[in-house]
């Protein structure tokens, strides 16, 4: 299943680059193979001072090796070694019109000192993180992502939804990050649903990413803005960059397991600000988004 997942996501991220490269028109993608000491490596792929993209990563990476004493604690295993391998994502557009998004397909394998898998699991999910709130365009993330998770249960989007508004929520500013979309993770073999049916769900949501996100981008990349959006836009990436050092997973476990610290903050945006005490005009369009925010929306009626 590694071997074959692997392949996968050296596919997907080649379809991915390729279809940015050719919507932003300027920049292309620079591409930097890297090894980890402890074991695998990976290809990172970022894209710079581009028309439509001022900054993103289009990652995959295939690590191993012996799983740190702080991991260990954390699963409740001990002498363990790991495996994990996964696609992560993250743009960040020009203009303030467009939002940011964020994806990571991943899979985990763990192993006792004999070698012997005692654990497998399937992660991953997509969320849009918009700076000026177009209903049409959360409706039309959320559908895309919907309509992939109801091919294989119509179970899975309110469930991933409602753990994706839970996850991607900044605890200490009581505020979501964006307007969600789906998080899934330890998504396991059961008497009902085999390894395999989680590969092709997991697949099948990762196919769908560029349908839920190109249409958005194509849209508004071309909308006229000023410098007080941008201004704002900068601004709503702070909580963006607080999110992912205080609270993410993903980063806490790349820094715990010696992860390569240029592809692990490769999600953070080139320009940022932090404003004191900053608050939008009420009923402004800037205050429109952060009400959104306050409390999880359903999207789809």
């Amino acid at each position: 299943m590694k071997n074959k997942f692997y392949k996968y996501i050296e596919e997907l991220q080649d379809t991915i680059t390729a279809k940015l490269e050719a919507i932003d028109g300027v920049a292309t993608f620079k591409q930097d193979l890297w090894k980890r000491p402890e074991g695998g490596g990976g290809r990172t792929r970022v894209i710079e001072h581009g028309a439509v993209f001022e900054k993103g990563g289009v990652n995959i990476s295939a690590v191993h090796g012996e799983l740190p004493e702080s991991m260990q604690k954390y699963f409740g295993v001990k002498d363990a070694n790991f495996f994990a391998c996964g696609l992560s994502l993250v743009l960040h557009p020009k203009n303030p019109m467009v939002p940011t998004v964020h994806a990571n397909w991943r899979y985990f394998e763990m192993y006792d000192k004999e070698g012997n898998i005692v654990d497998q699991w399937f992660g991953g999910g997509q969320d849009l993180t918009p700076y000026y709130l177009f209903d049409e365009d959360a409706t039309h993330f959320h559908t895309v992502c919907k309509t992939a998770c109801d091919t294989h249960n119509l179970e899975f989007y309110p469930k991933y939804k409602a753990r994706c508004d839970e996850y991607f929520w900044n605890t200490h500013r009581n505020e979501a990050r964006g307007i969600g979309g789906l998080f899934f993770d330890y998504c396991k073999a059961t008497d009902e649903l085999s390894l395999q049916d989680w590969y092709s769900f997991v697949t099948e949501v990762g196919n769908s990413f560029l349908k839920s996100y190109v249409p958005i981008v194509e849209k508004r990349k071309d909308l006229v803005y000023n410098k007080d959006q941008k201004d704002w836009q900068e601004i709503r990436r702070g909580r963006y960059v607080e999110f992912n050092l205080v609270h993410d997973k993903g980063t806490l476990f790349g820094l715990k397991t010696n992860g390569r610290i240029e592809s692990i903050l490769m999600s953070l945006p080139p320009h940022v600000q932090w404003v004191y005490d900053h608050n939008p005009e009420p009923e402004s369009p800037e205050d429109k988004l952060l009400q959104v925010l306050k409390e999880p929306k359903e999207w789809i009626l």
